[in-house]
C-alpha cells in the first residue's frame, strides 16, 4: 500500500487563507489545534462548541478544520461523525461525543494520524502567511 497525502497540504492552505480572509488573529488557533491534536477527536471536535457564542471567527476556523478532516477521511475509507450541533443543545453535544468515542480504535488512530498531518500543514502555512 503506497502513501496517499490525500491533499493535506493544499486544504491546509486552503483553511488558513480563508481564516486570514476574515481575521488575522485568528489564525493563532492554528498553534492550538496542532496541540489538541494529543487530546482525541473529541475534545478536537468539542473546541468549536466552546468558542461558538464568544469567538465566532475561531469557532468557524476550528468547525472548517474538522469538515476538512472528514471529508478526507472518508477518502480514506474511514466515516467521521459530522452532527450539526449547538454548544447548548446538551442531549446533542453528548450524542456526538459518544459517536466519536465508539469509533473502532483502528480508525480514531487513522483519524488522529491524519489530524496530526492536517494540523502541522496548517501550522506551516500560518507561519508563511501570518506575517
Amino acid at each position: 500500500m503506497a502513501w496517499n497525502s490525500y491533499g493535506l497540504d493544499r486544504e491546509a492552505q486552503r483553511l488558513v487563507l480563508a481564516a486570514k480572509q476574515r481575521d488575522k488573529k485568528t489564525l493563532n488557533q492554528s498553534h492550538n489545534m496542532r496541540m489538541a491534536v494529543a487530546y482525541g477527536l473529541e475534545r478536537f471536535w468539542g473546541e468549536h462548541l466552546r468558542l461558538q457564542k464568544k469567538e465566532s471567527l475561531k469557532s468557524q476556523y476550528w468547525k472548517e478544520t474538522w469538515d476538512a478532516l472528514v471529508k478526507i477521511m472518508q477518502q480514506a475509507g474511514v466515516t467521521l461523525p459530522n452532527d450539526k450541533v449547538s454548544a447548548d443543545d446538551v442531549k446533542a453535544v453528548q450524542a456526538m461525543s459518544e459517536k466519536l468515542w465508539q469509533m473502532e480504535l483502528a480508525d480514531q488512530r487513522v483519524a488522529l494520524a491524519v489530524l496530526t498531518s492536517l494540523c502541522d500543514c496548517i501550522v506551516w502555512w500560518t507561519q508563511r502567511y501570518k506575517g
